[in-house]
């Protein structure tokens, strides 16, 4: 159990669930559309090829299929689901809000609902709230998704961006529990630096690459660090490190510095690419299928992107 001694309550993550659609981007296909080439993706952001979402795809569609598989594993029934939360920074439309289009189309009936735009860190941020939702007693079942489609916000002629991002969906239910199996959450914000990842032109994502590959790898891994300390975890106990997957170099980076050589660490990036607020539980959830996580891991997420924003907790895989 996770040391929180002036918790009401516990919550725990009790499931995941995931969706990535079936387009499959290598990097050779890449190389018809744009200047680039395998070798110098591969160099520079670690990634071999990544998902794209159909015509058909929705962030809701999305994040309906990855939630369906969430509350299916967990064994509840779409009745005891009180809140959802949605984690994304590409709906295509701020109203009405997704998280109560999911909810209608999963046939959960008047939960809470709301979305949350903390971009590649949002997961972490929609965890957090959820869990204090579900311990202080205002949710019993929070079902947590990121889902997005970056692929509508990409300049397809810029290789800088159109080489790393993808679309996909990540679910998490987190239900009420006698034992806290959710860390606290160690949040912040660099709004200075805001500048460094937005939409040029109202339109297309862009990014000052170098900036943000210097605030990441110098400045993050104090606050999983911090995550740690606050959940009563010793680096020596992490069974995995489970960052948000924005580059291959960003997360091998911070995982040297915590001093954890045992810990797994998530190279969903490879064949996912940076799928924002999606890419942490996609890369969970991917890592449980394949036996990589057994029940009782202990499980250090990190999540970072635009705003500049930043989260971090610990988790026990179910």
């Amino acid at each position: 159990m996770f040391s929180s001694p002036s918790a009401p309550g516990g919550a725990t993550i009790v499931a995941f669930g995931e969706y990535q659609p079936s387009q499959v981007l290598t990097n050779a296909d890449l190389e018809a559309r744009v200047d680039t080439n395998d070798e110098w993706i591969q160099s520079r952001v670690g990634i071999r090829e990544r998902r794209i979402a159909g015509p058909d795809d929705t962030v809701a569609s999305m994040a309906v299929a990855a939630g369906g598989k969430a509350l299916a594993a967990s064994g509840l029934s779409a009745e005891d689901v009180d809140l959802v939360i949605v984690a994304t920074c590409t709906a295509q439309d701020q109203i009405p809000n997704t998280a109560a289009t999911v909810a209608s189309r999963l046939g959960i009936a008047a939960p809470g609902a709301f979305d949350l735009n903390a971009a590649c860190a949002g997961f972490c941020y929609a965890l957090g709230v959820a869990s204090d939702m579900v311990r202080g007693g205002s949710s019993r079942n929070a079902l947590v998704i990121g889902s997005e489609k970056l692929s509508d916000w990409v300049d397809w002629e810029d290789r800088g961006t159109c080489v790393i991002f993808a679309d996909g969906a990540g679910a998490a239910i987190v239900s009420a529990s006698e034992e806290q199996g959710v860390g606290p959450v160690v949040w912040g914000s660099s709004g200075e630096r805001a500048d460094k990842i937005y939409l040029r032109d109202h339109q297309y994502l862009y990014q000052e690459g170098q900036a943000v590959f210097r605030w990441t790898t110098t400045e993050l891994y104090r606050v999983a660090l911090d995550a740690l300390e606050r959940a009563g975890v010793e680096p020596s106990e992490l069974t995995a490190f489970v960052p948000h997957q924005a580059n291959l170099r960003i997360v091998e980076s911070i995982a040297k510095k915590l001093g954890a050589p045992q810990a797994l660490v998530a190279r969903d990036i490879v064949t996912a690419g940076n799928t924002s607020s999606a890419s942490i539980p996609l890369a969970l959830s991917r890592m449980i299928g394949r036996g990589e996580l057994p029940s009782g891991s202990t499980v250090l997420t990190l999540g970072f992107g635009a705003g500049l924003v930043y989260a971090a907790q610990v988790i026990r895989i179910p």
